[in-house]
Formats: structure tokens, C-alpha cells, sequence
């Protein structure tokens, strides 16, 4: 018996091949926005795929991180070290959020300091059942469309330079923060708070983890045909009908209305439950061992892709920022996320944790 509760608490690996998969997925998509994607259609329909859903997949897996951190003090209800656990989680919400804030002038789409404060939220549902947890999640994904009806979505934006009037105002600010923003806290904190559920559910079994895989591949792929073939009958061939439709019941992120989000929640449990399943017989390959070692350090990578990847393109030509043909943003986003492979897989032969992580560890504990 002993063995089997060892055994069980074994670290998921299947989770860090999920949060590199999120990381390179975000890479790619970022890229093509900072640079380009003028050129093939085909490609730019690819890479449009991962619009909106590898972030999604980032955030629902920050939810399943903070499970992990909080259930065994929960189950054991060890209040002393559930003090402790929140201190540390309260610390590295404000580390986020700060980092995130740094380099806004450079990167508005940031979305770590948004993610700091979903992990506040979480803090108030710590305690709460599941059902409370799924029943908070969904009422904020259904209250958004309403806050849309009585605040103009489009307040304060300037969709063609994607800039943001008044953001360094309080009031545009608060507004970017929870309304209107690339990752605005409502609705965008359900995706950690479905995280955070999944995240208690028994990872290690693999039917609950099979099963898990099943129903969202099927929700995913019934949102999709749903979302596709609505737009194409309402539009009845309508170019400017079918845009407007697609603002409404797509899926596209902006605005994350609720056939987005369940969209991304749906991909999102398809990815984590995927990766659990494909590291069961496949754990040991390198491919594997190494997008293992990427997603531990995916923090560092994500801010590594802003300062460094977009940081080199900018200083060579900023001139050419936004007009890049699709081929070069994705090319270079693949080269740059192999770069992130090789880096991930050498340093961690030399040190447990990535460097940006070690920094956070050191100071919040």
C-alpha cells in the first residue's frame, strides 16, 4: 500500500509535455502577430488554428499547477501549511504580475499579469467543492456577452495599430485588466479555475484521464462543426454577414464570448489529457524527454520569446515589424521554439530548475 500512495504522487509528466506544447503554440501565434502574415492562405489558416486556444491551454494548466500545489494540505487539512502554500502563492501572483507589467511598452499582449491575478481569484475559491468551483466558472463565461450589451467592447481600442488608448489611466487600466483586454480576467480566470479543477481530479488513473480525453475531443470538435456550420448557413454566402457572425458565435479570442471559451476549455483538457496518455508508453523517448524538460522551463520561454525572439527581429528592421510574409513568422517561430528544446535540455543538465523559475523560487519561496 505504501508503494501505491508513492507511487500516486509521482509528478505528472504529461503535464510538462502539455505546457510545452502551450508555450510553442503561444510562440507561434505571437510571432505571426508581432511580425506578419501577409502570404500563403493556407498557412495562415494553420497557424490560425492555435489563435487564442495555446494560450487558453497555459492558463487552464497554471490551474492544474496550483491544484497540485494546494491538495495535499487541503486533503489533510494542514492548516499550517496551507498558510504557508497561499503566502507563497499571493508571492508569486505579485512576481507575475510585475514581470508582466515590465515590458508591456514593448509587448501589450502580455498575459502573465493578468495570470497573477487569476491566481488571486483562485485563492478565494481554495476551499470550495467542485460543483461550486464549475458553477463559478461557467456564470462568469455567461455574464460577459451581458457586460458587452451594457459596455462597448471596443472602448478605449484601436483595433488596427492593436494599441490601447488611455491604458496607463486607472479607469483604462481596470477596464483592459477585467473587460476588454487580450486576456481580460472575466471571463478568461475560468480557464484556471476549470484548471484548477481538473486538477483534482485522479490524474494518475487513466480511465478518469481516457475518459477526460473523449468528451472534450468530442465538445471540441462539436463547437467547431456547430460555430462553422451556423456562420455558413446564417451568412447565406454574405462576406460582411458571415464577419459579423463570426465576432459572435466563432471562436476566435477576441472577444472571448462563450463559444470561444468553451472552445478553449475543451482543447485545452484534450491537450492535458493527451499528453498524460502519450508519456504512459511513450515517457521514455527523447522527443519526449526533452519537450518534457521545455515545458519546466516555460515561464523563462515565454518571456524569453518577447525579449529575445521578438527583441533580435525588431533590432534588425524595426521597420518591417507587421509586414513579414506568414512563411518567415512561422519559420523563425519554429527555429526559435527548437532553440528553446536544446536550451531546456542542456541546462537542465546542470541545474533543477530554469532561470527565470530559480529567480521567482529565490524570491517568493
Amino acid at each position: 500500500m505504501a508503494m501505491s500512495q508513492t507511487s500516486a504522487r509521482k509528478r505528472i509528466i504529461g503535464i510538462d509535455l502539455a505546457r510545452a506544447l502551450a508555450v510553442i503554440g503561444m510562440i507561434i501565434v505571437n510571432f505571426r502577430v508581432v511580425f506578419g502574415d501577409e502570404g500563403a492562405l493556407w498557412l495562415q489558416r494553420t497557424v490560425g488554428i492555435l489563435d487564442g486556444k495555446a494560450a487558453a491551454t497555459f492558463v487552464v494548466l497554471a490551474g492544474v499547477g496550483l491544484a497540485f500545489t494546494t491538495n495535499t494540505a487541503l486533503r489533510n487539512k494542514d492548516e499550517v501549511k496551507l498558510r504557508i502554500v497561499r503566502k507563497r502563492i499571493v508571492k508569486r501572483a505579485c512576481f507575475l504580475f510585475v514581470i508582466g507589467l515590465s515590458y508591456l511598452l514593448i509587448w501589450p499582449a502580455d498575459i502573465l499579469h493578468f495570470y497573477g491575478v487569476y491566481m488571486l481569484i483562485i485563492l478565494l475559491l481554495l476551499r470550495s467543492r467542485a460543483s461550486i468551483i464549475l458553477l463559478v466558472s461557467l456564470a462568469l463565461i455567461v455574464i460577459y456577452p451581458l457586460l458587452i450589451m451594457l459596455w462597448p467592447y471596443e472602448t478605449g481600442w484601436d483595433f488596427e495599430a492593436l494599441a490601447y488608448q488611455g491604458f496607463w489611466t486607472f479607469n483604462g487600466f481596470m477596464s483592459n485588466l477585467f473587460f476588454n483586454g487580450f486576456h481580460p480576467v472575466i471571463p478568461w480566470v475560468s480557464f484556471m479555475l476549470v484548471g484548477y479543477w481538473l486538477g483534482k481530479q485522479d490524474l494518475h488513473n487513466e480511465k478518469v484521464v481516457k475518459r477526460i480525453f473523449w468528451i472534450s475531443l468530442g465538445v471540441f470538435l462539436a463547437i467547431q462543426g456547430l460555430s462553422f456550420g451556423a456562420i455558413t448557413v446564417l451568412s447565406a454566402g454574405n462576406p460582411q454577414v458571415a464577419q459579423e457572425l463570426t465576432e459572435i458565435i466563432g471562436t476566435s479570442p477576441m472577444p472571448s464570448l462563450p463559444m470561444y471559451m468553451l472552445n478553449g476549455i475543451a482543447i485545452a483538457f484534450t491537450v492535458i489529457s493527451g499528453c498524460i496518455l502519450l508519456t504512459k508508453p511513450y515517457g521514455n523517448s527523447k522527443l519526449v524527454k526533452a519537450l518534457r524538460k521545455t515545458g519546466k522551463l516555460a515561464l523563462t520561454f515565454y518571456v524569453a520569446h518577447v525579449v529575445v525572439g521578438m527583441g533580435v527581429v525588431e533590432l534588425v528592421a524595426p521597420a518591417k515589424l507587421g509586414h513579414y510574409p506568414i512563411g518567415f513568422s512561422a519559420v523563425y517561430a519554429i527555429f526559435f521554439s527548437v532553440s528553446c528544446v536544446f536550451f531546456a535540455v542542456y541546462w537542465l543538465k546542470y541545474n533543477q530548475i530554469g532561470p527565470l523559475e530559480g529567480i521567482m523560487r529565490k524570491l517568493t519561496g
